[in-house]
């Protein structure tokens, strides 16, 4: 007797500690956050009550307008003193043999007008139990902004039943660089994330990147998204090295991934192509 309530609870505790993340992730989005329908009565109340408590509406004006204005030029830049912002996309990265993503305006006439096409695909690695695969397009029409999709698809094997879960992520974004030199690029994104299979949610999303070429042939990339389904965080970082090689790249690097309450850490691996 005492030796099967043993075995009962040693299963129980492997059960736990091999339990699936992908599925506490998805199991959490689909549920959210019960907090958020008391969070956001209480908000409405104290918004209320500062309304009615606030009555200076000109010093409330003028605090906008400034914000506003340190928001705009932070995050589009003044065009008429910051040089910067003309810099032309580039062939590719090092196609020149020192030019990032970006090229001085009157460095070449001939590509002025260049539209470009990045695809990069990632394998993801954790342990045998925990994998996937991170897939990314940016079509870049022309230097001032690009969209930028991504798709990745995580896999986790249940080491007790040996059964596999997944779950799909989506990322859509408008991409803005802030500053366009030619070692250095630093922008924003905003768009949404969307996360399949049985939970089918939809959330907003921003984020920030950039990339820096310090040595010739090599680069070092990192980005960051936030984003909430269901009140709860969706929330990526990136970071990678990259060995250019012509108008193609091998990359190795870093992601951390937190779905709902669940983290995830991979090793990448792969490779990308300019076109």
């Amino acid at each position: 007797m005492k030796n099967t309530l043993l075995v009962i609870l040693l299963s129980l505790t492997l059960q736990n500690s091999f339990s699936q993340k992908i599925d506490k992730s998805k199991d959490e989005l689909k549920s959210g956050n019960s907090s958020n329908s008391s969070s956001s009565s209480s908000s409405s109340n104290s918004n209320s009550s500062r309304n009615s408590s606030s009555n200076d509406f000109g010093l409330a004006g003028l605090f906008v307008e400034g914000l506003l204005y340190v928001s705009f030029y932070s995050t589009i830049g003044d065009y008429r003193s910051e040089n910067h912002l003309y810099n032309t996309l580039s062939k590719y990265p090092y196609f020149d043999g020192e030019s990032g993503n970006f090229q001085k305006e009157n460095d070449s006439i001939e590509y002025e007008n260049l539209m470009r096409f990045d695809v990069e695909n990632h394998f993801l690695y954790s342990n045998n139990n925990s994998f996937g695969n991170h897939l990314k397009a940016k079509f870049r029409p022309f230097q001032y902004f690009y969209i930028q999709g991504d798709y990745r698809e995580l896999i986790e094997k249940n080491a007790i039943t040996n059964n596999y879960s997944n779950l799909s992520l989506f990322q859509f974004n408008v991409a803005y660089d802030r500053i366009r030199f030619k070692k250095f690029n630093l922008g924003w994104t905003l768009g949404a994330t969307y996360v399949g299979n049985d939970v089918q949610k939809v959330g907003f999303s921003y984020g920030l990147h950039t990339d820096i070429f310090a040595i010739k042939n090599i680069s070092f990339n990192s980005a960051m998204l936030w984003s909430k389904i269901n009140g709860l965080p969706v929330n990526s970082f990136e970071l990678r090295g990259k060995y250019h090689k012509k108008n193609y790249f091998f990359s190795l690097g870093y992601e951390h991934l937190k779905i709902a309450s669940p983290n995830y850490n991979f090793v990448t691996l792969g490779t990308g192509i300019y076109f």
